[in-house]
């Protein structure tokens, strides 16, 4: 059996990925995700249950009048938009640095118990404490998920031989195992906690938008760090041992690409909730465009989970409007049969 070896797939995945984009120019693999970014960002904010067009919104944003639609676009579908591009960028890099580390082709941030951390947080509160506000959730959901991952790591760095992808990918099972029973047995025994978690777990980009504000800061350090990360993550790539031979501390690696989907998991989560697939599809999506590089493939990765994760949300809106459907629902419906597909198409594993 042939594993994959630190980009998400195996050796033939990566020269089939890296030949189709031998040649290509910088500014096409820059182009693509630019250009689907700047329409999704157009769509998310004219489209809705009642459509704008682009002078309204121009209007709205620049000279707005107090008229229903000028509201409409300030207050509903501008800072929805704005969560939709934070949490996008933050699940795409997430989720590109977790298949990485854990050489992983569908492994996403959940694995790292980030999800089912936030959650034990948020019932755990709830069932101590009673009703919590929005806000409240979102602060509790935060920390949930950066003390899941913190126990994950120093699980896997205490084994024998430190955090490598098969340490990290036990731990990371056992954590989220541990914290879903938890919170199984707490909303069995409080119908609180149950309806709060009911309301949490429904992923949306409009509950939580006003925890943007305070959560920048975490945004732009989880970037940071994940960028600070992509020279390691190259070198990693050709395996640990030919890693250090060229001076790359492993474990210094591992912990900034920890910390990095850590930070960046934590803030999607804080802000949309538990969203599936765009974690676990945008990497594959990265890689077809930019290669098997991170130089390119992780700045590909931002804006594709910002596409996606807005185009989501704004189809919610048109297929059930006047209501709609949260953005975790469409994703999950859209992206498992592509995600299918996609693993009938490349092989992850070869034997």
């Amino acid at each position: 059996m042939t594993l994959d070896t630190g980009t998400g797939h195996d050796l033939s995945g990566i020269g089939s990925t890296r030949s189709a984009v031998v040649g290509r120019s910088p500014w096409v693999t820059a182009g693509i995700p630019a250009a689907a970014v700047l329409a999704a960002v157009v769509a998310s904010i004219c489209l809705g249950s009642s459509p704008s067009t682009l002078a309204e919104v121009w209007h709205a944003i620049v000279t707005p009048t107090g008229t229903d639609m000028d509201v409409t676009i300030r207050e509903l579908r501008w800072p929805r938009t704005l969560t939709g591009i934070a949490a996008g960028a933050c699940l795409g890099v997430a989720g590109l640095l977790t298949q990485g580390h854990t050489r992983n082709a569908v492994a996403d941030p959940g694995l790292l118990g980030i999800n089912q951390g936030a959650a034990l947080a948020i019932v755990a509160a709830t069932f101590t404490f009673g009703g919590l506000s929005v806000y409240t959730q979102a602060t509790l959901a935060f920390f949930g998920a950066l003390l899941a991952s913190v126990v994950v790591f120093l699980i896997g760095t205490a084994a024998r031989h430190g955090a490598t992808p098969i340490t990290l990918v036990l731990s990371g099972a056992a954590v989220t195992a541990l914290c879903g029973g938890v919170v199984t047995g707490l909303t069995l025994l409080d119908e609180a906690s149950l309806d709060t978690l009911r309301f949490w777990q429904v992923g949306s980009l409009a509950a939580r938008s006003n925890v943007i504000d305070s959560l920048w800061p975490f945004v732009l350090a989880g970037l940071l760090l994940a960028v600070l990360n992509i020279g390691a993550l190259n070198t990693l790539a050709l395996g640990e041992d030919v890693a250090r031979s060229l001076g790359t501390s492993v474990l210094a690696a591992r912990s900034t690409g920890i910390a990095a989907i850590t930070l960046l998991a934590g803030c999607a989560v804080t802000m949309a909730g538990p969203i599936a697939f765009a974690g676990l599809v945008v990497p594959h999506l990265a890689r077809a465009v930019a290669g098997g590089d991170y130089r390119r493939s992780l700045p590909a990765a931002a804006a594709i989970g910002v596409g996606l994760v807005l185009v989501a949300d704004t189809a919610g809106r048109l297929i059930a409007r006047p209501g709609e459907l949260s953005v975790g629902v469409v994703l999950a419906v859209i992206g498992a049969p592509f995600f299918v597909l996609l693993a009938r198409r490349r092989r992850m594993v070869t034997v």
